[in-house]
């Protein structure tokens, strides 16, 4: 089924392959993703996760035959939406969002589908959206949690830029702000004055800006302890490109503290 004519939100078709079963589902974001999302979703169905909330991928277009229907059911995935539209990371998540609020969910929970975060932690992000939190922030800075083979570059990157700049925008702290292992509030998604679906949030801005709206708000948030772990040896699973990449972070940063995002 193809999904087209809503603003805000990128052209994409969709393919469920099983009913809303549950109050929350897990939007995970992916692109040729290969064995890392499999693998993923092999941990995420033996720890019950696919039982607790609807799995869905949203899709920027992989080629890869990792997204293949057989193999994702077998997986326990509910449904699947292809991003048949411009935009990266940020159109991936408006498309999921949208079609999350549209199915009646009262919560989102997000992680990248590389295999890097502990996905059996997703029981922990929905006890606090029981709880009445709106955002919920996983971090392996705090206690509990854990940073495995974190690369230098980035760790110093997110401690002494991007997490202070967040939390100053904020007016709340937060220690591991670039981590999209995190959760949302039917509420806070749905707020009149978030409004996340502008095509503004092409690439990372609406991490970032989703980051520091609920504070603003005075909505209920907090963080929990996860575990990002990092391979020993060899390529950093990441999109993020070295140079170009980084800057487009470090300018969305100084966006977001500016409050060009606001609507």
């Amino acid at each position: 089924m193809i999904r087209e004519g809503v603003p805000g939100v990128p052209r994409f078709e969709a393919a469920e392959y099983a009913p809303k079963s549950a109050a929350y589902c897990l939007l995970i974001p992916v692109i040729n993703e290969g064995g890392r999302i499999t693998g993923e979703l092999e941990r995420a169905r033996i720890h019950g996760v696919d039982r607790l909330a609807d799995v869905v991928l949203c899709d920027g277009g992989s080629d890869d035959g990792s997204t293949g229907e057989e193999g994702l059911r077998a997986l326990g995935v509910n449904s699947l939406l292809v991003k048949r539209d411009a935009g990266r990371q940020g159109a991936q998540l408006r498309m999921g969002l949208w079609w999350a609020l549209e199915r009646g969910y009262d919560g989102f929970i997000t992680v990248d589908g590389n295999g890097k975060d502990s996905i059996e932690d997703v029981p922990l992000f929905i006890r606090k959206l029981d709880e009445g939190y709106d955002f919920v922030q996983g971090s392996r800075f705090v206690e509990g949690g854990r940073a495995v083979n974190t690369p230098v570059a980035r760790y110093l990157a997110v401690r002494l830029i991007h997490a202070p700049a967040i939390s100053l925008a904020a007016g709340e702290r937060f220690t591991d702000t670039t981590n999209a292992f995190r959760a949302y509030s039917r509420r806070y998604i749905s707020h009149p004055q978030v409004q996340p679906f502008r095509d503004v949030f092409a690439s990372y801005e609406l991490l970032a800006y989703l980051s520091v709206r609920a504070s603003q708000l005075k909505l209920r948030t907090c963080e929990i302890p996860v575990t990002r772990s990092y391979p020993a040896g060899g390529r950093t699973p990441t999109k993020i490109s070295l140079f170009r990449g980084n800057w487009s972070l470090l300018c969305t940063l100084f966006r977001t503290m500016l409050g060009r995002y606001s609507p």
